[in-house]
């Protein structure tokens, strides 16, 4: 370890680069503690400027309706039990979805929480896979061995979700350190929710990141609810990009319900990463199911449920299109059927898929060859059993 540490200080710049300036954030409101039923969406404070292409525009809208309607499927086919074990979809959350990974470029790393479906197809990984994935199937992405939360594609650079709440931000921080230490270009995504900023591997990182100006840009995907607990119940913070600031790194909050905002604030983000400043970027947005498909959401009042209904990120772009002359009735129509014509194909290609052999669970374990890795299947014994002592025969004794 010490070999490392000195390697990685003989390698740093002057200490001038390695601290950040203070946070570049938007204007903020003056510091409150609202409730959980306050008006905390109307915080998002960096909007977008400048004019984007109509066709992105466009795209935006068709990459957000294809995540609601895989989504919607993927739920479905959970009632169906033909998706096992957890499932946590992006409803509600697809306009940071198609904001975010149209900002990330192709050589960049992506690292996500289990909260991935989306993210993944945005990403460019066919829905298809994703669905075979989903299923447990060998023709998914992670050959039907990682399920919902698990996927991983290195061809994408797409480096997984992960089930344990933050166990991707330490990592993504190494691969951030990997990419200063070989002088890359790439930068480092690393995913997570609300409830990650309140765990010691996230300070741990922020820290070390700004400290070693490491290129990597931190996204908190604030929907409000750490399960079924709000921020401001659980965090004596609400305003989660100011936590950068405890590390002089630049940030800022942005409405995750406008696709456009998002692009925008991710493409500072990743300028500012590339640079070596380091940032931390929160996106606010509604989340429109429980926190998994299994979650009745009881502890959401019935007017919040209809106050996320009716601030629907997919209709209220449809709804600004329209009014800008970019969408009609019949291309929202058109766009639909196509999303569910694709979302359709890609369950029936699951269903066909067949499942992983057994003799297949340990193969994607590692990379590369591991001495004594165990290969161990469950309920077999960690050693095999002794040798029993041959049968003695006594006289008179029966053998």
């Amino acid at each position: 370890m010490r070999f490392v540490w000195a390697r990685r200080r003989t390698h740093m710049p002057p200490t001038t680069k390695a601290r950040a300036p203070k946070s570049q954030s938007a204007k903020t409101p003056a510091d409150s503690r609202p409730g959980p039923s306050s008006t905390r969406r109307k915080a998002a404070t960096t909007a977008a400027v400048g004019v984007l292409p109509d066709e992105q525009l466009l795209g935006f809208y068709r990459q957000m309706v294809l995540v609601r309607r895989f989504e919607e499927r993927a739920a479905r086919a959970y009632t169906e039990a033909k998706i096992g074990g957890y499932c946590h979809l992006n409803l509600g959350e697809e306009a940071t979805v198609a904001g975010l990974m149209a900002a990330v470029q192709a050589e960049d790393y992506v690292f996500t929480n289990y909260r991935e479906h989306g993210y993944a197809i945005a990403r460019g990984i066919g829905p298809e896979r994703v669905m075979a994935e989903l299923y447990g199937r060998v023709d998914g992405v992670s050959h039907g061995w990682g399920g919902s939360m698990h996927m991983f594609d290195i061809a994408s650079r797409f480096m997984g979700g992960y089930g344990i709440v933050g166990g991707q931000v330490p990592l993504a921080t190494g691969a951030a350190l990997a990419i200063d230490y070989r002088g890359g270009t790439e930068a480092a995504v690393c995913l997570m929710g609300d409830g990650t900023t309140n765990i010691g591997a996230f300070h741990e990182s922020l820290n070390i990141a700004a400290l070693w100006g490491l290129p990597i840009v931190y996204v908190v995907i604030n929907n409000g609810l750490g399960m079924g607990t709000s921020v401001e119940l659980s965090s004596a913070e609400p305003d989660l990009h100011k936590r950068a600031s405890s590390y002089r790194m630049a940030s800022a909050r942005v409405d995750g319900n406008d696709p456009a905002a998002v692009f925008q604030a991710a493409q500072a983000a990743l300028a500012s990463a590339r640079a070596g400043k380091p940032y931390l970027l929160e996106t606010v947005s509604g989340r429109l199911k429980g926190h998994s498909v299994v979650d009745p959401a009881r502890y959401r009042t019935h007017e919040q449920a209809e106050a996320l209904k009716a601030a629907d990120p997919i209709a209220a772009y449809a709804v600004r299109l329209h009014e800008q002359g970019l969408l009609t009735d019949e291309l929202i129509a058109q766009i639909d059927a196509e999303a569910m014509a694709t979302v359709a194909a890609a369950a029936e290609f699951a269903d066909a898929s067949p499942h992983p052999d057994v003799a297949t669970l340990f193969d994607y374990t590692y990379a590369t060859p591991v001495p004594n890795d165990s290969r161990r299947l469950p309920g077999q014994a960690l050693f095999p059993a002794p040798p029993r002592p041959a049968a003695v025969e006594f006289a008179g004794v029966p053998a």
